[in-house]
């Protein structure tokens, strides 16, 4: 079993940065494939990013790489999300996501590919 839990999420002003952090326990960290998506409200879940147990190169969702970066702290335990030039419609639910298998990179931004979840955290972009 896995445990996640994502911190770092809050209230910034537009043009802000925000940095979230993923925590997990359980088997160990490396053989993780660890994601973030966002959700707005009523809508599905959106991918943000992901980095491979394979590699540390980090995939990103259509339009917001140049903004957001992915980075693993393999000392904590840990897969940072830094967000730059927030904007008010990045204004979502932030979750971490988890997987012991090994994913194609077509099938990292699949919701339904990952086994753990973190309960969310909320990225509010207002003035």
């Amino acid at each position: 079993q896995v445990q996640i839990l994502e911190s770092g999420g809050g209230l910034v002003q537009p043009g802000g940065s925000l940095r979230l952090s993923c925590a997990t326990s359980g088997r160990a960290y490396s053989h993780y494939t660890m994601a973030w998506f966002r959700q707005p409200p009523g809508k599905a879940r959106d991918f943000v990013g992901a980095m491979k147990r394979t590699s540390g190169v980090p995939s990103y969702g259509d339009s917001l790489k140049g903004r957001f970066a992915i980075s693993r702290d393999n000392a904590k335990n840990t897969l940072d999300l830094q967000m730059n030039s927030l904007k008010p419609e990045d204004t979502r639910v932030y979750y971490c996501a988890v997987t012991e298998r090994t994913l194609m990179t077509s099938d990292l931004a699949m919701n339904d590919e990952y086994e753990y979840w973190g309960q969310g955290t909320q990225v509010t972009v207002s003035s």
